[in-house]
């Protein structure tokens, strides 16, 4: 069962959470950082990209930027811009984008729990950017931004969850520039924060890594390394646990995940749908977006046209959790066998779009030449990542896309 854990956060000051609260480090380079800190000394992007303290010319793995990170965050903390809270407690953050609002549980996850799989991932991790992120957690000594987990709804935290958020106000409340809401409230009542805790015990059996591998296993692992150097370990250190955001999965949904194309591996476009046709039922749409609408259906974009593409049966497999997913289709019978294109990790032929980005994007990459044709797909479920998961597979690279993504800095979980 899932071990959640109560904690003594770091946080800001309600007047300048707005300003410090930032975008996850990677969903924006360095230069976007830069812009982003411009005029904002609060920003949280001090600490998680602070090279944008640094000349543009600083390499942002080197020994320079995490010492600035490190100084960063003694700096925030000197100010006041990050303050503990007093004694252990959990927390209650809320996002709202279009209209719904999904709630989660901000509590510590167990680094035992990540190596014995009760926390479960369906991406492959790459060592550089795990690497990249231990470094930083080392440094600062601290769980800068939360993980991102969801795990099977349970009715009986569901209650407590809207009874907190009921009852009291939040204690930070404002729109992001991007016109998304964040909400959060502090849990303070010991006997609810048991309850909780108890309710993780006796009815989450596991946990699920949505967004945030590379952070997770980064977590996890400093926290393992501090545990082998440390002659008197006991399991009650703080570095035992790291910070992580709960959702249920049913307040949760994948947006598409999009893949662009720079060629059609030499043949013309007539060529090329006369290949697709011997696998997919084609339909001409003409010039008006083409959203797929169910599973198994593609949008294609090319030479100023949208088509509709349904797999032929036969082609997929149902009843493989891997063999289901779009993504495998789109890339065994298209990407693989049509134009070539293998490995999609590596690949300088396919590029990825999110769909936050709308269809319209794919319209652009192809209509400006960059791009030679485009693919919309059906967006995966979370009952497909849970089963995924479950299996022990992984899921083909770029398959999902969370929004809205958690803002980093309105928590922060101190490893001292």
């Amino acid at each position: 069962m899932a071990i959640l854990k109560a904690f003594n956060g770091l946080r800001p000051p309600a007047p300048i959470v707005k300003q410090l609260a930032s975008r996850p480090y990677d969903v924006l380079n360095s230069a976007e950082a830069r812009l982003e800190v411009k005029d904002n000394p609060y920003s949280l992007l001090h600490i998680i990209k602070p090279e944008v303290d640094l000349p543009e010319s600083a390499d942002v793995h080197s020994q320079p930027v995490y010492d600035k990170a490190r100084e960063n965050f003694n700096a925030f903390r000197e100010k006041g811009w990050l303050v503990g809270d007093r004694s252990p407690l959990l927390y209650i953050y809320a996002q709202t984008m279009h209209g719904k609002r999904q709630y989660g549980i901000v509590g510590c996850a167990a680094v035992d729990d990540y190596l014995n799989g009760i926390i479960k991932k369906h991406e492959l991790t790459r060592k550089d950017k795990e690497e990249d992120r231990m470094k930083h957690v080392r440094i600062t000594n601290a769980n800068m931004e939360p993980v991102f987990f969801t795990y099977p709804a349970v009715p009986d935290i569901d209650v407590i969850v809207a009874n907190v958020v009921s009852t009291s106000q939040p204690v930070y409340d404002f729109t992001a520039d991007d016109g998304v809401g964040h909400h959060f409230w502090v849990i303070e009542d010991q006997d609810t924060i048991r309850n909780i805790i108890t309710l993780f015990e006796t009815k989450v059996q596991f946990t699920y890594v949505a967004d945030g591998h590379h952070r997770t296993a980064a977590a996890a692992l400093v926290g393992n390394e501090k545990r082998l150097n440390n002659p008197g370990h006991n399991g009650s250190e703080e570095y035992n646990f790291f910070l992580a955001v709960h959702f249920p999965d049913n307040q949760l949904s994948i947006i598409d995940y999009n893949r662009v194309v720079k060629d059609l591996n030499g043949l013309s476009a007539p060529e090329f749908l006369q290949k697709l046709d011997q696998v997919f039922t084609i339909e001409k749409k003409g010039t008006e977006i083409y959203k797929p609408d169910h599973l198994h259906n593609f949008g294609l974009y090319l030479e100023n046209t949208w088509y509709s593409l349904t797999a032929r049966e036969g082609t997929y497999n149902d009843t493989d959790p891997i063999g289901v997913l779009d993504v495998t289709i789109l890339s065994r019978l298209v990407l693989d066998n049509i134009l070539g294109i293998v490995d999609l990790r590596t690949s300088d032929r396919i590029d990825f779009v999110g769909g936050i980005r709308g269809l319209g994007e794919l319209e652009k990459r192809v209509d400006c030449g960059e791009m030679k044709a485009a693919f919309a797909l059906y967006p995966v479920s979370m009952k497909q990542l849970i089963d995924i998961a479950d299996s022990g597979n992984i899921m083909p690279p770029k398959t999902t896309w969370f929004e809205p993504k958690l803002r980093s800095g309105l928590v922060v979980h101190s490893l001292e």
